[in-house]
């Protein structure tokens, strides 16, 4: 995999954390662990991980208000978020989970093979997610007239976008090729059309 994916394990139980830290790390991850909630939101707004595991119930800060928190924090790419369950939840505690923002559900007792799974699948989706934000970053500009087409969908001049953006302004000069490729040619056509309207005149 290349620089390991930093892995949360947030849970309240010393036996289940260990464990969860020694199989994470087996498959590759860089876990840190935490005993609740509220150290790994301290923790999460310093350093922002790939990957977190979460128990559902913690005393102080629980597994939904953490991905709540998660969510609604400003972050710069998206963190995937596996939070655990002891037993078979309702469908209203589960609907509750995704309208908080959780991705995917682990449950007790957690075996080898789920959390691979789980991260597998994680992996798959923190894939996509970078894609789509490499999509995003490139300008689409118009071929022929070079206007840019803003986050409204609507087209605008390149200076006016970039400055907009950035406060960069521009000055503008012709280069090299197209000094001789558009700007020459246009000025010979130009002079040659002025003699033939003098040799009109003075006939």
């Amino acid at each position: 995999m290349g620089t390991k994916q930093k892995v949360y394990i947030v849970e309240d139980d010393t036996t289940t954390r260990r464990l969860l830290k020694l199989r994470v790390n087996a498959l590759g991850y860089d876990p840190e662990t935490f005993e609740n909630g509220k150290d790994a939101w301290q923790a999460f707004s310093k350093e922002q991980p790939q990957i977190v595991i979460s128990d559902w119930k913690m005393p102080g800060l629980d597994g939904l208000e953490l991905c709540n928190s998660l969510r609604k924090s400003y972050v710069e790419s998206y963190t995937y978020f596996i939070l655990v369950t002891a037993q078979r939840r309702s469908r209203v505690n589960l609907e509750q989970a995704i309208e908080a923002g959780v991705d995917d559900f682990l449950k007790k007792p957690i075996s080898s093979d789920e959390i691979w799974n789980r991260l597998r699948v994680a992996e798959r989706i923190l894939g996509f997610c970078n894609q789509v934000k490499q999509l995003e970053n490139l300008i689409p500009i118009c071929t022929y007239c070079k206007s840019v087409r803003n986050d409204k969908d609507m087209w605008e001049q390149i200076e006016h976008y970039v400055n907009e953006r950035t406060g960069a302004d521009f000055t503008h000069s012709v280069c090299p090729k197209c000094l001789e490729t558009k700007v020459r040619p246009q000025l010979q056509a130009f002079k040659q059309s002025m003699q033939r309207k003098v040799e009109t005149i003075a006939v």
